[in-house]
C-alpha cells in the first residue's frame, strides 16, 4: 500500500469524525473534527494492515485525530461545503412531483443516504443529496439542498431561497416509471 499523503501535507477532512471510543477524554460519539476542517499529516500507520490511517493534527481544534484516507482530501482540491451530510434526517421543503404525480409531501421526512458535490450534477444549488423518504419505501431520489430542511428546526443556519428549483435530475440511473426528462425529481430504484 502506498500513502498518498506524506508528513507535513496539509489536508481537509471531508466526513466530520466521530470518538468511535478510542480518543482519550471523549466520549463515544462525540464530534471531534467538523467536515471541511483544515489539518497537517503528522504521523502514518497501518490498521489490520489493510488500512491507511493519518495522524493529523487539526490547528482549529487543537486536536491530532486518526483519519482514513478516504475521509480526506488535498487542501488544494475543490471543497464545497454541504448543510447535510449521510445518515442525517431531514424534511421536504416543499411537495417532490414527477408528471404531476406528488411522491412527497412538504414535510415529509427523509435521511440522506449520499452527499452529491458534484456542482455540474446540480448546477443550480451546487449540492444536491440522495434521500430515502420514509413516505417513499424502496425508492430514492436526488434533491438539491435548497429544497431540504433539518429535521430539527435548530439545525436550520441559513435562509432557504424561495425561487429554487425543486428538482436535480440524476445523470445515467435507471429512470422511474413515466418519468419524462422534463419533470422534477428523478428517483433512483433502491
Amino acid at each position: 500500500m502506498k500513502a498518498r499523503w506524506r508528513i507535513d501535507d496539509e489536508v481537509r477532512v471531508i466526513r466530520n469524525v466521530r470518538d468511535d471510543g478510542t480518543f482519550p477524554g471523549a466520549r463515544m460519539g462525540d464530534l471531534l473534527v467538523r467536515r471541511g476542517s483544515v489539518g497537517v499529516i503528522r504521523d502514518i500507520g497501518f490498521f489490520l494492515q489493510d488500512q491507511i490511517i493519518y495522524s493529523v493534527h487539526f490547528p482549529a481544534e487543537n486536536r491530532v485525530v486518526g483519519c482514513r484516507e478516504e475521509e480526506l482530501i488535498d487542501i488544494a482540491e475543490d471543497w464545497t461545503p454541504s448543510r447535510f451530510e449521510f445518515r442525517e434526517k431531514v424534511k421536504s421543503r416543499a411537495s417532490l412531483t414527477v408528471q404531476d404525480e406528488i411522491l412527497v409531501q412538504a414535510g415529509d421526512i427523509g435521511e440522506v443516504v449520499k452527499v452529491v458535490r458534484d456542482v455540474s450534477r446540480c448546477p443550480d444549488s451546487g449540492i444536491a443529496y440522495h434521500v430515502h423518504f420514509d413516505a417513499l419505501p424502496g425508492r430514492v431520489l436526488q434533491v438539491p439542498e435548497n429544497m431540504l430542511l433539518p429535521d430539527e428546526p435548530c439545525r436550520q443556519t441559513q435562509p432557504m431561497d424561495a425561487a429554487a428549483p425543486s428538482f436535480c435530475p440524476l445523470p445515467a440511473q435507471k429512470p422511474l416509471p413515466g418519468k419524462d426528462s422534463k419533470t422534477g425529481i428523478t428517483g433512483v430504484d433502491a
